[in-house]
């Protein structure tokens, strides 16, 4: 992968880490939150933010290198 692509990868990983922002702070104001669903959502959440974390590091160069 190039940097374009790198960088177009990150901001789909973003987009998607915003849009499971939304879907659990919907799913927590429900009157009955499924609580399966939560979890699944928030480690979901968690893989998008390591991946994320792993893209951003290949984009920033290494300065102790």
């Amino acid at each position: 992968m190039d940097e374009r692509d790198l960088r177009a990868h990150l901001d789909a990983l973003k987009t998607e880490h915003r849009d499971l922002d939304i879907a659990t702070e919907a799913l927590v104001g429900a009157a009955q939150p499924d609580q399966m669903q939560l979890a699944r959502l928030k480690k979901r959440k968690l893989r998008l933010r390591d991946e994320i974390v792993a893209v951003e590091g290949l984009l920033t160069p290494n300065i102790l290198a």
